[in-house]
């Protein structure tokens, strides 16, 4: 093994490591990429400075209007109390009885909506914590029925999902959200229902085993050896009605100020202790307009409105607005030389959530002053992950210009001679690597994406299933246990590795893995649909 070869691998090693141990990517992205340059015999200061920044800056200039839009409207989801109202709806229509159902249908919504992950999380967590408390199933289920919903169907299967996951091959392919709806449909379906099927057949085993939703954590046996304190009673703590229904344990009504803030806050302090579930109920409820009582139909409707709008003004623009427009200018230098394939994605997400971010302002105008307020807290929300992601495709640029990477490449391309299925294995691989899906997405088209595509188009390949391949393969091992987002949602709902990977790993690795190979193959087989 050469010593470059060598110096990329522990560089890899080093990111991961500090990544899991909740290390800022933004610091430790350029040490990493730092020990394979000097390990290629590259120069240092002219690989950070003439790669790593301008691929970093480039992220930033195509992407950042989608996180700030979707940071805004996550915050304005969550201060207007509709992300609540929504979950909260769909609970009080199947009941505790469906638990897991409810938790990973009303994620799933919210996910499709353009609701950031951070925010999803802090949302459901108090939901979910009720249904499982009132229908006995272990807490270990819980992370594994919300990262169902989040992080696998609805981000980059779902057609014309706004999540940043299925908008970056729009850039690369010169396609929109919508890519291959037929496709992406059955691997929607696949996924929900083989994790569903999962979890499920975990609840029973658990059940069969004798446990319960009143077992203690291993965060809270800790505690009590620490303490000396008597163990708590899981399911009477987190089953007061004050506590479920948003109401903060000591009484007070939440202020609509804390679960975005403590979203983003946590992602950086994944070697903190883990709450227990009461102060973490506590932690989730901040940001939400609970009443004491369950959200109706007509606030679950009301609050339900502004996604559909993003999904309705994003298809309307794709499909009718923006084909009928005269975009010559776009071919300008000025412009970037472009054409309206290459931008039609970005600009349809970027409208539909200014048009889901009005209605809600529309909805409720008396609320005009906090509403503005969470502008501004949603635009300083999107900065630390707009910048976490472009750090680690800041890297994966440095390490693809080294020359040792093309032996690296040479591989990935040895693996077919199908681009698809290239595209698959790259994708699925570097965002195992990277921990992240978006980063490993990016990273794998500006490395590759041109290549594929020419590949794809000579051999009569769908660019539609370029698309929906790399989209879904991105959230295949991106959920190893190094991932930012599995372990922020880890610490919110106060358990271990150890005590919800295993199901985690089930239904955002495994799953998602085999959704995507059944829906290259079909695609592949029977072409785009």
């Amino acid at each position: 093994m050469s010593l470059a070869l060598l110096g990329i691998l522990i560089s890899l090693a080093l990111l991961i490591t500090l990544a899991y141990r909740g290390h800022s990517v933004i610091a430790v992205a350029p040490i990493a990429a730092s020990i394979a340059v000097l390990m290629s015999g590259a120069p240092l200061l002219a690989s950070y400075t003439q790669v790593f920044m301008p691929a970093l800056g480039g992220f930033m200039a195509n992407f950042f209007p989608l996180f700030l839009v979707g940071a805004i409207f996550g915050r304005l989801m969550t201060v207007s109390g509709y992300a609540h109202d929504i979950a909260g709806w769909i609970s009080g229509v199947l009941g505790p009885r469906f638990a897991i159902l409810v938790t990973t249908l009303a994620t799933a919504l919210l996910t499709y909506g353009g609701v950031s992950a951070w925010v999803v999380v802090f949302t459901i967590f108090p939901i979910a914590t009720s249904l499982f408390a009132q229908a006995d199933i272990p807490r270990r289920l819980m992370p594994a029925a919300i990262a169902l919903g989040i992080f696998t169907f609805a981000t980059a299967a779902l057609p014309g999902s706004p999540q940043i996951h299925n908008t970056i091959p729009t850039k690369f392919f010169g396609t929109n959200t919508f890519a291959a709806p037929g496709l992406g449909l059955l691997g929607a379906v696949i996924v929900f229902g083989l994790g569903m099927l999962w979890l499920e057949r975990r609840q029973r085993q658990l059940a069969a085993a004798g446990e319960s939703f009143a077992d203690p954590t291993e965060a809270e046996i800790k505690e009590t050896e620490r303490t000396g304190a008597p163990l708590p009673t899981g399911a009477a703590r987190v089953s007061d009605p004050d506590v479920l229904d948003g109401e903060r344990p000591d009484g007070e009504r939440p202020d609509g100020d804390g679960a975005t803030q403590a979203g983003p806050a946590r992602t950086s302090v994944a070697t903190a202790e883990r709450p227990s579930p009461s102060s973490a109920v506590a932690m989730a409820t901040e940001g939400t307009e609970g009443s004491g009582q369950r959200p109706t139909a007509l606030a679950g409707l009301v609050g339900l409105a502004p996604i559909l709008v993003i999904v309705a003004v994003n298809a309307l623009c794709t499909y009718v607005v923006f084909p009928a427009l005269d975009v010559s200018y776009l071919a300008e230098e000025k412009f970037g030389a472009t054409d309206l394939g290459a931008v039609t994605g970005i600009w349809s997400v970027t409208v539909a959530m200014l048009a889901g971010i009005l209605l809600v302002f529309a909805l409720r105008p008396g609320s005009f002053t906090p509403y503005v307020e969470g502008i501004t807290e949603g635009a300083r929300n999107a900065v630390l992950p707009v910048f976490n992601t472009a750090s680690e495709v800041a890297y994966g640029a440095v390490i693809a210009s080294l020359a040792v990477f093309a032996t690296v490449r040479d591989g990935l391309f040895g693996v077919s001679d199908n681009p698809a299925i290239v595209a698959a294995v790259s994708t699925t691989g570097i965002s195992g690597l990277t921990g992240s899906a978006s980063g490993g997405l990016t990273i794998t088209l500006s490395t590759f994406g041109e290549q594929l595509a020419q590949m794809a188009t000579e051999q009569g390949i769908s660019m539609e299933l370029m698309h929906r391949v790399t989209a879904m393969a991105a959230t295949g091992f991106d959920s190893l246990p190094h991932n930012g987002a599995i372990i922020t949602l880890l610490l919110v709902c106060g358990l271990s590795h150890r005590e919800s990977y295993k199901d985690i790993f089930a239904v955002t690795v495994v799953v998602p893995i085999i959704g995507l190979v059944v829906v290259t193959a079909l695609g592949l087989t029977v072409g785009t649909f």
